[in-house]
């Protein structure tokens, strides 16, 4: 087959595994594309695979992060074109991973179906650790809404992306014996089988109950969403308009909440300078036996941290002031976004290096859960709930919710707020825990246990969302073990797939 038609096959199979996300849903099509990388990968020349493999991943993250563009161009500054140029040198970047599986497939002349999962499985990883990381658009996440769903719980959405490699390698397996003229019948029977074993095992792991509501422990809360447009949140000219939006919305939803929680950063300005606003609310809040979160910028008075953080307002027992111990601070900020890698060399370049609140210090990585209406919430701020092992280590047996706010402001009218909704679902069928989604303009949601939406707010509009959600009880297997089943299971492949080849070399030999 000629070259261009190899390259073409390549971006054309990359740029489509994108529909397989959220919000296109189109689950299939995440074989399709991993079956094609895996054609390239085996390509018998082995430039034109390494080539055509990082066409696939250019192809790939182009198209899946093309949002980043929105904050890039309307509110970095840059010109439309240059940010469009950034979002491909991050996917040329990004793109550096299936490259890496290939030239793994080719140096180590992979055949067997478990190895492929297994090498990708790694990519993957260093995908998401490698510079802080950045494993957004993992394949596991669009398995939510199948019949494999289940395995998540078992190996969250790494194991979830190791058996979606597996099924494609299968069925690119199957596709080419079935192409073959002499098939190998024993071959196919046996991947054949390999598709319903999984299957199977997903649908065992369904009927197992690993978590159970707890009626007694239900809160009636209300989300807030302000749709505070992002050209106006941190103008000084819509400050108290911004906090009108917020008090006129929170006094509104006091007669019939337990808890009230507002998104990312709400209040534009710095919660060491509002002091007044937040004493008078925690009094009106307290009088009403309601609680408030509130996502803030807090300036760090004793260490000078400049914080992304979340506080709780109203509680009598643990009145708020700006020294608080119930605190959460996020910890995995977003390059460039929140801080600047190199910022002394950077900074200087120009106004893409210097978005409004980029100078964010981190949290701690394990911090205590956080307490509301004698409750415990495993928080996430924005981007930190991508990052599944972070909340697989901060959740408790006592953590009865997560809790996740953001402001996707940033993306606009685009595809990234529904992919990140769809990891926060991916989070809470992880780890068993209802997720609570508070956002400035979408995508509210309230998340069942397993992964469903119960309650969701329309996207750019002023509004709350209220529902009485139930806390549960119990651990999943990830939120037990965290990814360590998944990796013995590849050890065990791989010294299983080692030994054979040994002894069929000594039985040749012999």
């Amino acid at each position: 087959m000629k070259n261009y038609l190899v390259y073409f096959i390549a971006m054309l199979t990359g740029g489509l595994g994108v529909l397989a996300f959220s919000p296109f849903d189109l689950w299939p099509i995440a074989y399709l594309s991993l079956a094609g990388l895996i054609w390239v990968a085996k390509n018998p020349q082995k430039k034109t695979a390494l080539r055509a493999s990082f066409l696939w991943g250019l192809s790939f993250f182009s198209i899946g992060v093309n949002w980043l563009n929105v904050s890039i161009h309307q509110f970095g500054g840059a010109p439309l074109f240059v940010s469009y140029l950034l979002v491909i040198l991050l996917a040329g970047y990004l793109a550096l991973y299936p490259l890496l599986f290939t030239y793994l497939v080719q140096r180590f002349k992979v055949q067997s179906l478990a190895i492929f999962p297994a090498i990708w499985t790694l990519t993957e990883f260093l995908r998401g650790w490698v510079f802080t990381g950045f494993p957004w658009l993992q394949f596991g996440y669009t398995q939510l809404d199948t019949p494999f769903a289940a395995l998540a719980t078992l190996f969250g959405v790494e194991g979830l992306t190791f058996f979606v490699m597996w099924v494609s390698a299968v069925i690119f397996s199957l596709v080419s014996q079935l192409m073959q003229s002499k098939k190998q019948w024993l071959i196919i029977v046996t991947h054949s089988l390999l598709l319903a074993v999984m299957l199977g095992l997903s649908a065992v792991t369904s009927s197992l109950k690993f978590v159970q509501e707890n009626p007694q422990k239900s809160l009636n809360i209300t989300l807030v969403q302000g749709n505070i447009e992002q050209q106006l949140k941190w103008d000084p000219n819509y400050f108290y308009q911004t906090l009108d939006i917020y008090q006129r919305l929170i006094s509104q939803s006091l007669d019939h909440s337990d808890l009230i929680i507002l998104p990312e950063a709400a209040l534009p300005a710095l919660e060491n300078h509002i002091q007044p606003y937040l004493q008078n609310l925690q009094q009106v809040a307290q009088d009403k036996g309601v609680e408030v979160m509130i996502g803030t910028v807090y300036q760090d008075e004793t260490k000078g941290k400049l914080l992304n953080s979340i506080v709780n307002i109203g509680n009598a027992e643990m009145p708020y002031h700006i020294n608080t111990e119930n605190r959460y601070a996020k910890h995995h900020l977003v390059p460039f976004g929140e801080y600047v890698p190199l910022e002394k060399l950077l900074r200087p370049l120009g106004s893409v290096f210097n978005l409004p609140m980029s100078a964010f210090e981190s949290g701690d990585v394990i911090q205590p859960p956080f307490l509301a209406k004698n409750s415990r919430f495993t928080p996430a701020i924005c981007y930190e709930i991508i990052f599944g092992s972070q909340l697989q280590q901060n959740l408790r047996k006592q953590s009865d919710f997560i809790l996740t706010i953001s402001n996707d402001a940033w993306f606009g009218d685009s595809i990234g707020p529904w992919q990140h909704l769809q990891m926060a679902r991916m989070r809470a069928l992880e780890l068993g825990r209802p997720v609570i989604r508070a956002t400035n303009t979408g995508i509210t949601a309230f998340i069942d246990a397993q992964g469903k939406i119960v309650a969701q707010a329309p996207q750019f509009v002023e509004t709350t969302l209220t529902h009485k959600i139930a806390a549960t009880e119990g651990m999943t297997p990830y939120a037990m073990l965290g990814s360590k089943p998944l990796y013995l299971l590849i050890c065990l492949l791989v010294l299983f797939r080692s030994l054979g080849a040994l002894v069929r070399k000594k039985l040749k030999q012999g």
